[in-house]
């Protein structure tokens, strides 16, 4: 597999291209609601004064939800699994995967809660080896059951050494839309975007039972920067 050039840089954030049109969707809804109201009833002020200010705080937290901070890995990506995902580690342990691996994995969870980044990073550079999207119910992303029932994609990919982890992107109770970038038989690399979920919802992994983990429970992770684990 070839090495991918990675080109360090300073952050900036912008708007992910899944937010784009739905926040000038938005923008117009909000002038096509507030203009009217303060071009024909311009005596009632109070009112006026309230749908704007909740127009414009509605319009920020959406402008806030799809944010997508342009992040580069700071250290070496040889032998590290890095975070897929801003958010908190709300599962580690040891579980039978019966999706992809049917066997025994390290799991671990982070759940992405509607003020985190829901940009998805790929967490180890490898090639792609199978993508399949699962439809399911909408349970609330935090639960263990949402894991094997809830509507969800997955990634396996296959390091280097030959060995496989799995990324699963789960939809939530409030996030109805996966989005995965990933396509079986492309190489991949840390730094680059699997995909996007909306609305709060959570990220699987599933790795060798000889990882070294390096997360604990309820820890913050930052997408792209925190290290879940050393093989």
């Amino acid at each position: 597999m070839k090495k991918f050039k990675r080109i360090r840089k300073l952050k900036d954030y912008r708007i992910h291209r899944e937010g784009t049109e739905i926040l000038l969707v938005a923008l117009f809804l909000f002038l096509l609601v507030n203009v009217p109201l303060w071009y024909f009833c311009p005596s009632m002020t109070v009112l006026n004064s309230l749908v704007s200010f909740a127009s414009f705080v509605l319009y920020l937290l959406m402008v806030n939800f799809f944010r997508s901070p342009k992040r580069i890995f700071p250290g070496e990506v040889d032998g590290v699994i890095v975070a897929p995902a801003d958010g908190k580690v709300v599962v580690i342990e040891k579980v039978f995967e019966p999706d992809y691996f049917k066997d025994e994995r390290i799991q671990i969870s982070i759940f992405m809660s509607p003020t985190n980044v829901h940009a998805n990073w790929y967490p180890v550079d490898g090639v792609v080896t199978c993508v399949r999207h699962q439809k399911g119910k909408f349970h609330k992303a935090w639960l263990p059951k949402a894991s094997t029932e809830n509507e969800r994609s997955l990634v396996a990919i296959k390091m280097e050494d030959g060995r496989e982890i799995l990324v699963r992107q789960i939809a939530g109770a409030m996030a109805r839309r996966i989005v995965t970038y990933a396509t079986a038989g492309e190489e991949c690399f840390i730094d680059q975007h699997l995909g996007f979920i909306k609305f709060g919802s959570r990220v699987d992994l599933y790795l060798p039972l000889d990882v070294d983990i390096k997360v604990q429970l309820d820890q913050k992770t930052v997408g792209n920067e925190t290290i879940i684990a050393n093989i």
